[in-house]
């Protein structure tokens, strides 16, 4: 498994802010019908905040509706195209 970085701009209701996120290289096998597929897990966070994104509420006990800190994390397959 190697780890490596994803580095990209990032657009959220017209605020655009570079945003880095992990990668992670699951490995790659065939399935059944002879394709190729790879596997990538991709994880990171991103403050809501820096987006402009300021809706907020509390609860009756004084609690934190939504967090300014957003976890991204998605497991990604990819077949190879000839």
């Amino acid at each position: 498994m190697s780890k490596n970085k994803l580095v990209g701009d990032l657009t959220i209701r017209d605020v655009t802010k570079s945003v880095e996120l992990n990668v992670e290289y699951n490995g790659k096998m065939s399935d059944p019908y002879g394709n190729t597929k790879a596997g990538f897990e991709v994880s990171g966070k991103i403050n809501r905040s820096d987006f402009d994104l300021k809706w907020s509420a509390t609860t009756e006990a004084g609690g934190i509706v939504v967090s300014d800190e957003v976890k991204i994390i998605c497991n990604i397959q990819l077949i190879k195209v000839a």
